[in-house]
């Protein structure tokens, strides 16, 4: 079975059994590492996800990117766990809790500071596309397939992701993949503009790394503040100051020293 970016050496002293998690040249990157199980979400996937994003936002890497080791990005929650540890949760409190979980999950990834891209591949489906549309970025092979079956078991869709598919997809968009649980494709998704780019089959993580290197390369304060910026305009929040933001960023060091960089290469040139 295709390994999508296997580390050879993790950076970090950190050590998970459901994802893979290792950093290099400032990027962070996270791999689903069920592929036996296609990275189907379990319960114990969706806490390494947030007890990663709780160590990423703390960290001074500059960017993340997310994608699934195997032959898909993933099949979406792991319905085994639906019988075994919702269904048949005697205790309601801590039912409640772990239907929480995914939800908490998506939010852990979407609130990241750095800019997150997902490099996708094989089957999105369900819970996979929901964590795909936390992140800021997407890249996926042309041959990807998405769907989002919830309804298909019974069930609505959860997690946050009726929010993020109106915002990432359009409302009537989003209502028609919802209600008929129809899969659509890599193509489909770029037109709707959910995907920043499609590539041939097997090339979503070059591309990926590609736009994380760029990001990379920014001073930190002005992407964290368009990440920000960009938040506060989907929620309808226009009370930020750009006045003050601007004046920050003059006195920020690195800020200043990518001006002088750029000006030195564009301006001083005679």
């Amino acid at each position: 079975m295709l390994v999508r970016w296997q580390p050879k050496e993790r950076s970090s002293g950190l050590e998970y059994k459901y994802i893979d998690f290792w950093s290099e040249a400032g990027i962070g990157f996270i791999a689903l590492d069920q592929p036996a199980h296609l990275n189907a979400l379990s319960f114990e996937m969706l806490a390494e996800l947030v007890e990663v994003a709780a160590e990423i936002s703390k960290s001074d890497l500059r960017s993340v990117v997310l994608t699934g080791n195997g032959s898909s990005f993933s099949a979406g929650f792991d319905v085994r766990s639906l019988q075994q540890e919702l269904t048949d949760e005697p205790d309601p409190a801590r039912r409640y809790e772990k239907a929480q979980l995914g939800g908490l999950m998506a939010d852990a990834i979407e609130n990241l500071p750095q800019i997150t891209v997902a490099a996708l591949h094989g089957h999105v489906v369900g819970g996979g596309v929901i964590l795909a549309a936390a992140c800021d970025l997407r890249v996926a092979d042309s041959d990807t397939v998405f769907s989002i079956p919830e309804l298909d078991l019974g069930i609505p869709v959860a997690w946050g992701g009726v929010e993020r598919l109106v915002r990432e997809l359009g409302p009537t968009l989003a209502k028609e993949l919802i209600l008929t649980c129809r899969p659509f494709t890599a193509r489909e998704a770029r037109d709707a503009r959910f995907l920043n780019a499609i590539t041939e089959p097997g090339g979503a993580m070059e591309i990926a790394k590609e736009l994380a290197v760029h990001i990379a390369e920014r001073p930190r304060l002005p992407v964290i503040t368009t990440k920000r910026h960009v938040a506060e305009v989907l929620t309808g929040d226009m009370s930020r100051d750009d006045a003050m933001g601007l004046l920050t960023a003059l006195d920020d060091p690195e800020s200043t020293a990518t001006r002088t960089a750029y000006s030195t290469r564009f301006l001083d040139q005679p």
